[in-house]
């Protein structure tokens, strides 16, 4: 278990590092808000959400599924198929639920309410893509640990998912320039930043779309897919319309108590049916 926590750790770091100077280097957009005001609130809240996982839950994944794998639990624990397949089906499995489960934090207003501290951010970066309200995290844990037990994900599968998810929430986010050419390549399999970012736009129609963190398939199948901002990614524009002032949705004491506090405004897709 501590040497999946660091490897994880480590990939974490790493792809984090390689995403904040791909910023500084060749950013897509123009920024609102000087970085320190955000990544601050942005990185504390990452932290705190991490010490909360650790404390309430007495089991990471990998250590269900490898408790799963010896006790024969979940779907795919019941098959005899090669390991391979196995692994790349859980994988598959597991980023679905994922989409399912951003879905429903938009379609549920209870759960659009903790979901907001994410969309609030004025600008998107790569910390956006750390930014979720402890509560969040918390629900999000247990529906993967529930997850991880029902398909019968292996210690593999569960490690990769992990690693990929994180991975890619980090690049889906990140406010990087990638060629045109590229994009439309990458996107035909995985979510790229120019596809994630219309997800964070002002405009609900828009912020109801490409729900995925990792494969971009569901949203193309399912009907969720959205191919770019209307007003293009340079003159979009980010965040909630109901939460515009920095003070309300920056500091960290406002991240955590905003779930409480602000508006549902008109985002959540219930509404718009």
């Amino acid at each position: 278990m501590e040497s999946e926590a660091v490897l994880r750790l480590g990939i974490f770091m790493g792809v984090l590092a390689v995403m904040v100077a791909w910023e500084f280097v060749l950013p897509k957009r123009g920024r609102t808000l000087p970085r320190l005001t955000r990544w601050l609130p942005n990185l504390a809240l990452v932290a705190i959400d991490t010490l909360l996982v650790r404390i309430l839950f007495p089991v990471t994944a990998v250590a269900l599924a490898t408790l799963g794998q010896k006790q024969g639990w979940g779907m795919l624990n019941q098959l005899d198929w090669p390991v391979w397949s196995k692994v790349l089906l859980a994988v598959i499995l597991l980023d679905f639920i994922i989409y399912l489960q951003h879905l429903l934090f938009h379609a549920l207003p209870i759960l659009w309410r903790l979901h907001m501290v994410h969309h609030a951010d004025l600008d998107v970066d790569v910390t956006t893509g750390l930014r979720f309200h402890p509560l969040e995290i918390l629900l999000s844990m247990a529906i993967k640990l529930a997850a991880v037990h029902t398909i019968g994900a292996s210690p593999l599968a569960v490690l990769l998912f992990e690693v990929l998810l994180n991975g890619m929430a980090l690049f889906n986010h990140s406010n990087i320039r990638l060629p045109q050419g590229v994009d439309r390549i990458l996107r035909c399999c995985f979510v790229t930043p120019d596809m994630h970012r219309s997800h964070h736009s002002l405009l609900a129609p828009e912020t109801n779309t490409n729900f995925g963190f990792n494969l971009s398939w569901w949203d193309r199948v399912l009907g969720t897919y959205w191919p770019a901002p209307t007003a293009g990614h340079a003159a979009m524009q980010t965040g909630l319309e109901h939460l515009r002032e920095p003070e309300k949705c920056q500091p960290l004491t406002a991240l955590l108590l905003l779930p409480f506090r602000a508006k549902l405004g008109e985002y959540t897709i219930n509404r718009r049916w």
